[in-house]
């Protein structure tokens, strides 16, 4: 309550001050007394004044953009196409600032050119046909070579995967990420079935599907390096994001709907903890939509390996799913069960 009777008072306070100022001015109206004249002297100050700002604040503004660059700026690119994310972003804020520095410019010296003059006249006119068309033309020509150059982008990020890519799936629920892999024996990601899906078989996996028997459940997301990593985005609940920052990487995760990126890890975890200078760095995929109490602890942790090797390595010694669930052999039909046991590594 005592903040808002505050802003009440506030409010009273200022409805106050303008009505004293219109009865003063009713006042005079009714005195005959006559408008000041324009003091040339004080006018003239008032413009120079302007001026200064004008330098004033142009020099604060670039003095703090470089000083505190640092602080501000997106972090290392790590990916093919976060540096062609960079370039756009940069282009754009270079062509946003050159044009904030020029209309700041050109309408405070035109505020200090045209000031009052007791000789000066206006001259008046409706329309300029040749300026219309140029702050038309000019913005939308820039304008349309951003998009168009965003789009370009856009759609090879989101383009098919080529058929060498590394194709890993993410799913999001409350409030966690789970990440599946293909085995290295098809090197396939098997079919899922949201009707499948229970506390144990969280990523619904049709076990009627071969290439299901070897998928591996990862708690943390590995990726290969220097080669195409296809992300495959599901959620089990509500609306979730895949974001991976130093990728430049963000996508929604739909309830229903399988979303996907496509993108390429140029620097390994090794490379950032020595770019970076902190020996302590990881990367990290965090949900960037607001989606329930929980939301702060949906924190993935990734690591990028520094060969392809040893992220084959790796997969290698991972333990399939089927093998972790022996008991849901069950759902397995009978004339895949023996292959389903050699494949999952349940006996040799």
């Amino acid at each position: 309550m005592m903040p808002l009777a505050i802003g009440l008072g506030v409010v009273l306070v200022l409805v106050i001050l303008y009505m004293i100022f219109r009865i003063g001015r009713l006042v005079d109206v009714a005195k005959g007394k006559k408008e000041e004249e324009v003091n040339e002297t004080t006018n003239n100050n008032q413009a120079y004044l302007l001026l200064l700002f004008m330098v004033t604040s142009m020099v604060a503004f670039f003095w703090y953009s470089i000083s505190h660059y640092e602080e501000y700026t997106l972090p290392v690119a790590a990916s093919t196409h976060g540096r062609a994310t960079d370039g756009l972003f940069w282009t754009t804020m270079w062509i946003t600032v050159a044009s904030f520095s020029v209309i700041f410019i050109v309408m405070f010296w035109f505020t200090f050119k045209y000031r009052y003059q007791k000789d000066r006249k206006a001259v008046f006119f409706a329309d300029n046909h040749k300026l219309e068309i140029i702050w038309t033309v000019v913005p939308a020509i820039v304008l349309a070579l951003l998009i168009f150059s965003g789009l370009r982008v856009w759609n090879d990020i989101t383009s098919p995967a080529g058929a060498n890519a590394e194709v890993i799936e993410v799913v999001a629920q409350q409030f966690a990420w789970t990440a599946r892999y293909p085995g290295v024996k098809d090197k396939e990601l098997g079919q899922v079935n949201y009707k499948m899906i229970d506390a144990s078989n969280e990523f619904g996996l049709n076990l009627a599907d071969g290439n299901t028997h070897d998928d591996f459940k990862s708690l943390e997301l590995h990726l290969p390096p220097d080669k195409e990593i296809l992300l495959k985005i599901r959620a089990k609940d509500v609306l979730h994001s895949v974001f991976l920052p130093h990728f430049r990487v963000k996508m929604d995760a739909v309830p229903g709907l399988q979303t996907h990126f496509k993108f390429v890890a140029e620097k390994s975890t090794a490379e950032m903890r020595s770019i970076t200078g902190n020996p302590n760095f990881n990367y990290e995929m965090a949900c960037t939509e607001i989606c329930g109490k929980g939301h702060f602890s949906m924190r993935f942790p990734v690591f990028v390996h520094e060969s392809i090797e040893d992220y084959e390595k790796w997969k290698s010694s991972q333990e399939s799913w089927l093998k972790q669930n022996p008991e849901y052999m069950k759902y397995v039909p009978a004339n895949l069960k023996e292959a389903a046991m050699i494949k999952s590594g349940l006996y040799y």
